[in-house]
């Protein structure tokens, strides 16, 4: 798999704005040559949640997440550092091809559906961190010759409450059916549909968004994401 670059811009912007890599502290850069390594070099891994909820298909996760990667993928969505998503993406691609292992050229393209952001939690970010990470992906795989479009269908149906402090089993309450698909697509059918996201847990919500895909007559083959947590 071709490995992203950094960019001139982004040299640049190193050089004229210095800042502390965001994995380790270190260095003038928003990430740090080992640092980037790490996520470049991710060995995806099948993540499977403890008492997995209903519905929940393979996932497999690039990386553990802790260390330099949890602060990279907190910098990338709750600050807004925009940069790291080459780098992430790369890593999220690579769990892309663990769980749909395709040879180059193959016809029938990847479609990576990423988690939605709610409305208002897109607006007090100032973007969507899963789509632009899915995209990042995209890019990847298509640079390694193998066919990947970004479908963001899936939309919220209906308010749900924080899952912070919530136990796996309200976590699953609370998110059952609580996606669907925004609008017909006949791209769905026509493809290798894969739930993609940065990151996993109880997998409640990758879980319902399968069922959404599925009920919009996708064949969901499994779910990709950055990272997992050592213990699920």
């Amino acid at each position: 798999m071709e490995r992203p670059s950094v960019s001139l811009l982004d040299a640049a912007l190193d050089l004229l704005l210095p800042a502390c890599c965001v994995g380790c502290g270190l260095g003038h850069a928003q990430l740090c040559g080992p640092c980037r390594a790490l996520l470049e070099g991710a060995e995806p891994h099948l993540a499977r949640p403890l008492r997995p909820p209903p519905g929940l298909p393979e996932v497999y996760a690039a990386l553990p997440y802790d260390g330099t990667v949890r602060q990279a993928l907190l910098a990338h969505k709750e600050r807004g550092a925009l940069r790291l998503a080459p780098a992430l993406g790369h890593a999220l691609a690579r769990a892309v091809r663990a769980a749909v292992p395709l040879d180059p050229g193959h016809a029938a393209p990847l479609l990576l559906v990423p988690m939605p952001s709610t409305a208002r939690a897109t607006r007090a970010r100032g973007h969507d961190p899963t789509t632009r990470l899915a995209r990042a992906a995209a890019r990847t795989l298509r640079g390694s010759h193998v066919p990947a479009r970004v479908l963001p269908v899936l939309r919220h149906a209906r308010a749900v409450a924080d899952q912070a402090g919530l136990d796996a089993a309200a976590r699953r309450r609370n998110l059952r059916g609580a996606l669907r698909v925004d609008r017909p697509c006949r791209e769905l059918r026509s493809g290798h549909v894969l739930v993609v996201d940065d990151l996993v847990t109880t997998g409640a919500s990758l879980a319902d968004a399968a069922r959404a895909l599925s009920e919009a007559g996708a064949d969901v083959l499994a779910a990709a994401v950055v990272a997992a947590p050592t213990r699920l």
